[in-house]
Parts: C-alpha cells; sequence; structure tokens
C-alpha cells in the first residue's frame, strides 16, 4: 500500500469529505424525523433547492462564504467543519489500519460515532438507528472474522450489561438506554477487551471535561454520555491492542 499511498490517501480523504456531507444531513434531520433519502438538500432559510455545485464539501461553503447563494443567509460552520473533520477521521483510520475490511469498517464506525455524538449533545438522545448501523457493522466484523466470534460475543454483553445494572439500579436516571445499546452494538464489532477499554477511556473523558464545562460553560448536571463513549470506542478502535498488550506487558515485568 505504501507504494499507492499518494494516490489511496487523497482519495481516501476525499470520500470522507463527500459522505461527511451526507453526515450533515443525517445530523440535521434524524432528530427531526425527516427523510435521509428522499428529501433534496435545500436551504433552511428560504428553501433554496441546492444545485451541485453548492454542495462540494468545504470548498462550496468557503466559495459562498457561508451564506445561501440566493438569500445570504448565515450557513452554520458546522458544515464544512463535520466534512473536514469525516475526512480526516476516514484518513488517520486507513493509515492505522491499512486499506482492508478492518479499516473500511472503522471508517464507517468513526461516521457513525461522528453523527450520533452531535445529535446527543445537541438532543440528550442517541438514535437507535445508528445503533443499528453500527451493530450490522458488527455483524460483518464477525463474519471476517469467525475464528475470534468469541470475543466479539463478549463484546456485545459486557460493557452494555454493566450499563444495564447501573439503569435498573438508578431507574433509568443513572444511564440511558441508547448508552447500553451503542456500547452493545460496537462491543459487537470492537470485542470484548477494546469494548471494556472504550468504557473506561469514556468515563475518565467524562469525569475530566464535563466539570470544566460546568465551570466554564454552564452546563448542568446533566451529561451527554455518547460523545465521550464515541470518543473512547474510536480510540480504543485505533489503539485498543497496542493499550492493552502495554498494560498487560507492565503487570508481567
Amino acid at each position: 500500500m505504501k507504494e499507492y499511498a499518494i494516490i489511496i490517501y487523497p482519495l481516501v480523504f476525499i470520500y470522507g469529505i463527500v459522505v461527511g456531507s451526507f453526515l450533515n444531513v443525517c445530523i440535521y434531520r434524524i432528530p427531526k424525523r425527516e427523510s435521509i433519502v428522499t428529501t433534496p438538500s435545500h436551504c433552511m432559510s428560504c428553501g433554496y433547492g441546492l444545485k451541485w455545485y453548492d454542495l462540494i464539501p468545504v470548498f462550496s461553503w468557503l466559495w459562498l462564504r457561508g451564506k445561501c447563494r440566493k438569500c445570504k443567509a448565515p450557513v452554520s460552520v458546522q458544515y464544512p467543519l463535520v466534512e473536514l473533520v469525516n475526512g480526516l477521521l476516514w484518513l488517520f483510520t486507513i493509515y492505522l489500519c491499512g486499506l482492508t475490511v478492518e479499516g473500511i469498517l472503522y471508517c464507517l464506525f468513526a461516521s457513525a460515532l461522528l453523527v450520533l455524538s452531535v445529535i446527543d449533545f445537541r438532543t440528550y438522545e442517541i438514535p437507535f438507528g445508528i445503533n443499528v448501523f453500527i451493530a450490522l457493522l458488527g455483524v460483518v466484523r464477525v463474519c471476517t472474522d469467525l475464528k475470534q466470534w468469541f470475543f466479539y460475543l463478549i463484546g456485545l454483553f459486557l460493557v452494555s450489561g454493566i450499563f444495564g445494572i447501573i439503569f435498573l439500579l438508578t431507574k433509568g436516571k443513572g444511564m440511558g438506554g441508547g448508552d447500553i445499546k451503542l456500547m452493545a452494538a460496537a462491543g459487537l464489532l470492537l470485542g470484548g477487551p477494546e469494548i471494556f477499554l472504550a468504557m473506561l477511556l469514556g468515563c475518565l473523558f467524562a469525569v475530566l471535561i464535563h466539570p470544566v464545562r460546568m465551570i466554564f460553560a454552564k452546563e448542568g448536571h446533566r451529561l451527554a454520555f455518547g460523545p465521550y463513549l464515541a470518543v473512547g470506542c474510536l480510540l480504543a478502535a485505533w489503539f485498543g491492542n497496542d493499550i492493552i498488550s502495554w498494560y498487560l506487558a507492565m503487570w508481567q515485568v
């Protein structure tokens, strides 16, 4: 792959920002229960139907200076940011995992995590459809690595079971149902050790970051846990094997 890196990496990035444009549609429409397929892209202010040249990821927003071509209403910077972030996520994932089945699955996983993070951050809800999509990625992962099926089965129940117990003990106040489904679906994709690591990392980020946001951003005690879990899942997908191997080796010294 190194011989073709000059071709592959730019193409991966381009595909990533194109998919990122679709992710913006998902982020806006899914919470509103609108179709992400049949409704044409349009300006949210005047309803102007966007042409193909208005939909070039990142560059159209820059060319139009963040405004609608027709009514000049401002267009959120979220659009180019999500496109750019998704492109970078895909690029880094393929750099780490190669252009493999695992690499492709993790690219799609990263995109799903990006969508659910933004939606959960805004609405405190993780869309069920996103968790179903991640679960389908997990099914593909198991089918392409059948020798390790037991580890993926453990991943399906390990953290989701822990979260489920917390949900029952707190009567739904200490844990959201979407978080449970997310960790079940992600566990099927990542496997038992990695999903447990993802939980630990997600909890660590939540403990470190949310109190700071409570102080400086005047956030309440209510926590959108999805984005923190998403970061933990992504780091576990990228570096899980290395982190776990390092930890086990440390105890063998």
